[in-house]
């Protein structure tokens, strides 16, 4: 067993890094008071290929694994969570939907532009009364000739406000659970009679991410749009949110880091008593429990990432992940801002935003 990562994860952990601290940080603060995500930063993780990490170049991916995935989640949340849902979200739950229940021409007519750079993908499960309980899902698609009408609304569809492609679930059938009748549907939403996208929801955390309400009135698609077989879409869903789990990991990691990391940076240049407060014994103290604590959650999300570039079942060590790591993203941001002082509740420094965030 292996704890350190090969040179090759190496190099690409110090590409995301660079390309966080360039180009994801100036841009953090303003995009959360505005509420509102970067269409320019948006092209710019398309164009370098960040969209694509994990997938097979046969599709226009980067060729990489699930690993270099979650250090691309880490990095770029260590300076914005916002960028890292939108990473995660197009990466784990929409593309991971078409490369694991596609046929070959969906593949290729879906998945590609969605790897390759030239399209953003969204994932629309979550309804009012139908959010940890899937099957209170009331979006229903009904056969018209080879054709499916879909009527409905989602809820919390992350990128939906920029997003070109989304993987809807639809119960076709009303007459069983929800867990045999729902089906998934790969729908444009741009241009497509019936889709309608709301503004942006307001939020306390995160706000910088799009996240709208998107309703389906009539929307008719074609037979190649039904993603895997008709009646598997509780499958396909439960899934895809094991592999986003371990994007969401990833990204209470770096928030937690980068907390840690600006708290610390702090301690140093901040002075009481005649010296810098890192260097009181209880300051350190803190420091070293919440650095161990982030280097648990890492490991965790690791295991389970490797777990699955290995086809090795990885979904409770997804969860187990995501559990650790969103627990101690809370508890370190919390840390960061007591330890910053006043300056910590200041929108001045970065921490309160992370605060919201995790």
């Amino acid at each position: 067993m292996d704890f350190k990562l090969d040179k090759a994860h190496q190099l690409q952990r110090e590409l995301f890094r660079n390309f966080a601290e360039a180009e994801i940080r100036p841009l953090a603060k303003e995009m959360d008071e505005k509420e509102a995500y970067s269409l320019d930063l948006l092209a710019k993780l398309q164009r370098y290929g960040f969209l694509g990490i994990p997938y097979s170049k046969e599709y226009g991916g980067a060729g990489s694994d699930t690993l270099a995935y979650t250090l691309c989640m880490e990095e770029v949340s260590k300076a914005d969570a916002s960028t890292g849902i939108t990473i995660s979200v197009h990466t784990s739950l929409c593309c991971s939907c078409i490369n694991n229940f596609g046929t070959e021409e969906q593949k290729q007519k879906f998945l590609r532009p969605l790897v390759d750079g030239s399209k953003v993908g969204c994932f629309g499960l979550t309804e009012t009364n139908a959010g940890s309980d899937v099957q209170g899902a009331q979006t229903t698609a009904v056969k018209d000739g080879d054709d499916w009408i879909i009527n409905g609304s989602k809820i919390f569809t992350t990128n939906s406000g920029f997003a070109d492609t989304c993987i809807v679930f639809a119960l076709t059938d009303r007459k069983v659970p929800a867990a045999k009748g729902l089906t998934a549907f790969i729908v444009d939403l741009k241009g497509t009679p019936g889709v309608t996208v709301s503004d942006n929801i307001e939020r306390m955390g995160i706000r910088a991410a799009s996240n709208c309400i998107v309703s389906y009135d009539n929307v008719r698609v074609s037979a190649d749009r039904v993603l895997g077989p008709v009646g598997r879409g509780f499958k396909i869903a439960m899934g895809a949110l094991d592999c986003g789990r371990i994007g969401i990991a990833a990204q209470a990691v770096g928030i937690a880091q980068g907390a840690l990391d600006e708290a610390i940076k702090y301690g140093k240049e901040r002075k009481q008593f005649g010296k810098p407060i890192n260097s009181f014994q209880n300051t350190q103290f803190k420091i070293a429990e919440m650095q161990t604590k982030i280097d648990a959650a890492r490991l965790l999300t690791w295991r389970a990432a490797v777990a699955e570039d290995n086809h090795e079942p990885f979904g409770p060590m997804a969860a187990m992940a995501k559990l650790f790591a969103s627990d101690v993203a809370n508890e370190v941001a919390r840390f960061a801002v007591q330890a910053m002082g006043g300056y910590g509740y200041c929108r001045e420094y970065p921490v309160e935003r992370m605060m919201r965030d995790a």
